[in-house]
């Protein structure tokens, strides 16, 4: 009697990344992790991995042999959609163009030559761009893109017949008097470039502050495991130039006798964020900190569940949590001295 064959194991099956697919890919080195290259799908393994070749990344420095590398699942999706033409908008999430990679970051200027100034988080630089460099970020979720292209399409439609509606129900001069103050104030949020008016006044910058002994702040790290996160604490005293001795508030020393303290730059120090937004319902793709393992991450919001609970998406650790609706909180970046909250539009 013949022995049984062993069956076969089957390739990855991924519809979306076959050999030859278009694919962007995300770095995990030291300082460009987070970042996505363009390049195409070489072979899929009989694992969760893909061999992979970069389009604009090589092994030798002639640049005449594309870079391949074995990468996990999560580190590749489909090339981004893009919109022919966007007028971007102060305080937009969206992806740059940068070093041959795209970076997320938040536009923080609007200026008049056309150009934005873009926040990145990662790296806590700003930078300028051009439109031709910008593109509306979005998130790779379950098999799909949020916000889709024809979501965004639908709203416009949907925009449309509202206004309709409102022609047929209103007079023209009524019309005519609601556009004209909805001008003005697209005006006088992009040209002066501040926040939604939620949002708490503009403070001192970081560089220029002066905390005080005392002082509730909150802190990060560049640890691996924990970038990105912030740590709530207190100034104890300045120990030098642009450095301070803090205690964490929630963490404790090895021995558990007190709670710890450490010396931080201000680079890595922030006000606490203002307590100004009170959030009765967050909504699915809104921006939000969730409170985990002691400390705030940033996050999206990718299903409102039965409430008061929310399914929250992790970009950096491709995770998906459930949260209460007391541990989220609306997510807001330190930038240039300003309390931002990043938004895919402007809402009047």
């Amino acid at each position: 009697m013949p022995p049984k064959s062993t069956p076969k194991s089957k390739s990855n099956q991924n519809p979306h990344f076959k050999p030859g697919s278009k694919v962007e890919i995300m770095s995990e080195e030291e300082g460009f992790r987070g970042s996505f290259y363009t390049g195409t799908v070489v072979k899929a393994t009989r694992t969760s991995k893909f061999i992979v070749e970069y389009d604009k990344l090589f092994e030798d420095e002639e640049g005449t042999k594309p870079l391949q590398e074995t990468v996990n699942e999560f580190q590749i999706r489909p090339i981004a959609p893009r919109e022919k033409k966007r007028e971007f908008k102060f305080s937009e999430e969206v992806d740059a163009f940068h070093n041959d990679g795209w970076w997320e970051g938040v536009i923080t200027e609007v200026n008049e030559d056309g150009k934005f100034a873009v926040f990145f988080r990662s790296t806590k630089e700003q930078i300028e761009f051009g439109e031709e460099d910008l593109r509306l970020h979005r998130e790779w979720v379950n098999g799909a893109w949020k916000p889709t292209l024809e979501g965004e399409e639908e709203e416009e439609e949907e925009e449309k017949e509202e206004v309709k509606e409102k022609e047929n129900e209103g007079s023209r001069n009524k019309r005519k008097l609601v556009e004209e103050e909805l001008t003005k104030e697209v005006k006088r949020r992009v040209n002066k470039k501040v926040p939604d008016t939620t949002q708490e006044k503009p403070i001192e910058s970081p560089k220029d502050a002066k905390f005080s002994k005392g002082m509730p702040v909150e802190v990060s790290s560049d640890e691996d495991g924990f970038k990105g996160a912030w740590f709530s604490a207190t100034i104890v005293e300045p120990v030098g130039k642009d450095k301070y001795l803090i205690e964490y508030q929630t963490l404790r020393t090895e021995d558990d006798s007190d709670f710890l303290r450490e010396e931080i730059d201000t680079v890595h120090i922030r006000p606490h964020p203002p307590q100004t937004i009170i959030i009765d319902r967050f909504k699915k793709l809104e921006e939000v900190d969730a409170l985990y393992n002691d400390a705030w991450w940033v996050g999206v919001v990718s299903k409102v569940n039965t409430f008061p609970k929310y399914s929250v998406f992790f970009k950096d650790s491709n995770e998906e949590l459930e949260f209460q609706h007391s541990d989220l909180r609306p997510h807001q970046d330190w930038i240039n001295g300003k309390w931002v909250t990043p938004s895919k539009a402007l809402k009047l």
